[in-house]
């Protein structure tokens, strides 16, 4: 089984499709699951996959659990050097080519719950009850969960008693981490286009320079969470695009910056977009535009909430089950506390009406990580999520995600 899921990662490390469009990643999915003798439907929600194990026991269905992962990868040119690294691309609207790569790491996401699925059909003696394995489309785009509502996957299914995830992240391998309530930020994407009055760039005094006004935004917008956001309170502003332009000597008509911000609480939330619009407008007025600044609203998504005794419930079992005196071998158990980052796992979770207990296992090489650690070098050694140099450690990273998924699935479905 370790071999071959090996082999799944790496096929699908190799071949990433971005959001909608990971027909080859579904089917390699939906025959896997088949194989392993699930009740598969594709097609969910456009491109996703739901795979129903039943195990009845004496006439007892028994509880049921819902395991989900996502498949889609990101829009980022691989610079890893791995033998099974990403060289695929696709063509974007533009006709441009554009890289693909997991860079997230839901290959591992996936690799993980196949590895789960099997597992708890080997041992499906042990246990009764139902599994709802999910694999969900464009994560990245916060667009695959709410796909997934939309066609019906909470009266499609069976409804779980609880919806259980993991994502892999920048840790060492072997370190698993849970955080009772807020555990993700929101996120909220929008693009700001000001418009100004072009013209030659040898005349400037003939025009309205909307540059200008956008690049004083992209400066002011950094004072928001310094100077507006209580200190302590966890936000993130980030202006990641900025267009403007075709030459030199031209001054264009207009210019536009995309932002993203997150925030934990919906106060916080609201204050800093607000701030964002204002200082926009403000700017805009400041350079003598007569044409407000226009905002288009990207991504947007709600905070992920772990259910808190769900989450203290599932502590305890990983600790019994992975602490260096139990039985399945070492593995640490921490609380990093939340996190900055976002998800629409929650969407999932909603749908069903069910508690959700989503964590982070690590998947950077331990010594590695070790020596970062030592050197004062984590952010500058270690990459992140969606780095180009991202790229988990396969062992023992398969291996710890295939366990803590199983043993959180253990833990709801009632043992024989």
């Amino acid at each position: 089984m370790n071999e071959s899921l090996e082999a799944v990662y790496r096929d699908l490390h190799a071949h990433p499709e971005l959001g909608m469009a990971e027909h080859r990643t579904a089917a390699i999915i939906a025959q896997l699951m088949t194989e392993a003798g699930l009740e598969v439907t594709t097609g969910v929600g456009g491109t996703g996959v739901v795979a129903v194990l039943r195990n009845n026991v004496d006439g007892d269905d028994g509880p049921v659990v819902g395991l989900r992962a996502d498949m889609d990868a990101l829009p980022i040119l691989e610079q890893t050097g791995l033998d099974y690294a990403s060289r695929a691309t696709v063509r974007g609207d533009d006709g441009v080519e554009i890289p693909v790569m997991h860079a997230c790491g839901h290959d591992m996401h996936v690799t993980c719950l196949v590895g789960a699925v099997q597992h708890l059909v080997a041992c499906r003696h042990e246990w009764r009850g139902t599994v709802v394995a999910i694999f969900q489309p464009a994560e990245e785009t916060l667009a695959g969960a709410q796909a997934m509502v939309v066609d019906g996957i909470a009266d499609r299914f069976p409804r779980p008693e609880i919806l259980l995830g993991q994502h892999v992240a920048p840790l060492p391998a072997g370190v698993v981490s849970l955080h009772s309530g807020t555990t993700l930020a929101s996120v909220d994407s929008f693009d700001i286009t000001f418009t100004g009055r072009g013209g030659h760039g040898s005349r400037p005094q003939t025009t309205i320079d909307p540059i200008v006004a956008a690049s004083a935004t992209v400066m002011r917008l950094q004072t928001v969470v310094a100077r507006e956001v209580e200190p302590g309170t966890l936000a993130v502003v980030t202006v990641g695009t900025f267009h403007a332009g075709t030459k030199n000597n031209v001054i264009p008509a207009t210019a536009k910056i995309g932002v993203n911000v997150r925030a934990l609480d919906a106060d916080t939330r609201a204050k800093v977009v607000g701030a964002i619009r204002r200082i926009a407008s403000a700017e805009a007025l400041a350079s003598g535009m007569v044409v407000e600044p226009i905002f288009t609203i990207g991504e947007s998504g709600d905070a992920t909430v772990n259910d808190a005794v769900s989450t203290e419930r599932l502590r305890a079992r990983f600790a019994r089950e992975f602490e260096p005196d139990g039985e399945s071998g070492a593995r640490t158990v921490l609380d990093i506390g939340a996190a900055s980052g976002s998800e629409d796992v929650g969407e999932l979770a909603n749908a069903f009406g069910v508690p959700l207990v989503f964590w982070f296992f690590g998947g950077s090489d331990p010594q590695a990580f070790a020596a970062a650690v030592a050197a004062g070098r984590v952010d500058a050694d270690v990459p992140s999520n969606h780095s180009p140099y991202f790229a988990p450690v396969i062992r023992p990273t398969i291996d710890a995600g295939v366990q803590y998924l199983t043993v959180a699935a253990l833990e709801w479905l009632a043992p024989v």
